[in-house]
């Protein structure tokens, strides 16, 4: 959330040297870029429910906007984002947290599939021209379709309560989502434009599921909320 405070904070200083009655036009964008995992998406504390281990990826999408009234218009974005997958530093700092919580002479955690999800995001965009640049801020929600996180195994020793392992499955599903963006683009003519963007978005996420745990002891995660902040580049054609 500060992401959005901080975007908006910079926007502000900068509105006083943009002309806000200059027509925009329609735009649609090819972009790429990195997502970053923020707060609890990317814990590595075993003791937090809700840390997903999430490590920095890629994204990619289309994004545009259509302009209603002046310079005030639909924003939209299309993307996908792969946020990674557990390491070995992440499953070991498990298997000690599974150790202390049970009291097991042993425990070891493997782990499977990476963080993928696509996202479908609308809301009410303004913009603000000077010269040949133009200053997009946006306002968005819409629907996060999350195909995969991690699913983790875990074995431990010494425990007669817990003979087999257990899983923390990989969890998918649709999900609200919403946040907000700051997009700088510089007219390269009539019909093109190149630009820079930073967007945050964050989501409560899908519920998770933990199989064959017959004792439940220390961490138990039920849902995998998502808090991503993405810097992307992008080239526009203007209609």
């Amino acid at each position: 959330m500060k992401r959005i405070f901080i975007i908006g904070f910079l926007s502000t200083i900068i509105f006083a040297s943009f002309d806000a009655q200059a027509q925009v036009k329609s735009y649609i964008s090819l972009y790429g870029g990195f997502s970053n995992p923020e707060g609890s998406y990317k814990s590595t504390d075993y003791n937090n429910n809700q840390s997903g281990f999430a490590k920095k990826g890629v994204t990619i999408g289309v994004d545009g906007a259509v302009y209603l009234y002046k310079n005030l218009g639909i924003g939209y974005t299309f993307s996908f984002q792969d946020q990674g997958k557990l390491n070995y530093n992440d499953t070991y700092a498990l298997a000690l947290g599974y150790q202390n919580s049970y009291q097991a002479d042993a425990a070891s955690v493997n782990a499977y599939d990476r963080f993928h999800n696509w996202n479908l995001l609308v809301g009410p965009q303004y913009s603000f021209v000077y010269k040949d640049f133009i200053l997009d801020l946006r306002a968005s929600a819409g629907v996060i379709d999350v195909t995969s996180t991690p699913e983790t195994e875990t074995f431990l020793t010494g425990i007669t309560q817990q003979v087999d392992g257990f899983f923390q499955r990989r969890s998918h599903g649709y999900c609200f989502g919403y946040g907000g963006s700051a997009g700088l683009r510089y007219k390269l003519g009539d019909n093109w434009s190149v630009g820079v963007k930073g967007s945050y978005v964050t989501s409560d996420g899908t519920k998770v599921n933990v199989d064959g745990q017959t004792l439940q002891e220390g961490r138990l995660v039920t849902r995998m909320p998502i808090h991503e902040f993405q810097t992307t580049l992008g080239i526009s054609l203007n209609f």
